[in-house]
């Protein structure tokens, strides 16, 4: 058990990629990356990469959302196609939310972890057009 000797604690940080109801004709992928195991004080650092539509492109914004075990859903914050982020009233001195357009990713980096950080972390998107 990891809980037994102090030294050896580590957060598991579960990484799953959530993807909205898309149409045949527009086959949108999100893939999500990073880090498994965090030892308490380390930053996260999260990559999800976009295919079939780009991040610019008006149709959608991107977020950040976490489950706990036991607890419900948490949205973290969200990075719209003009590039503004919105962040969770908890979170703003801990979590950024960035993109690199030339590679069609978004990023969720979260410092300072806690136990109560342990998580299975999502990428997602909503869709501002309904036909999306």
């Amino acid at each position: 058990c990891l809980d037994s000797h102090p030294a050896m604690k580590l957060l598991l940080i579960s990484l799953l990629a959530l993807v909205s109801p898309t149409s045949v004709s527009s086959q949108v992928t999100l893939v999500q990356s990073g880090q498994g195991l965090l030892k308490p004080s380390e930053s996260l650092k999260l990559t999800c990469a976009v295919s079939g539509v780009s991040i610019i492109d008006g149709c959608c914004w991107w977020h950040w959302v976490r489950q706990r075990p036991g607890r419900a859903w948490q949205w973290l914050g969200l990075i719209k196609n003009d590039g503004s982020v919105v962040y969770a009233q908890s979170f703003p001195s801990r979590l950024t939310v960035s993109r690199d357009t030339a590679k069609n990713a978004y990023y969720l980096q979260l410092s300072s972890m806690t136990n109560e950080d342990t998580a299975t972390y999502y990428c997602t998107r909503d869709t501002l057009n309904r036909n999306q």
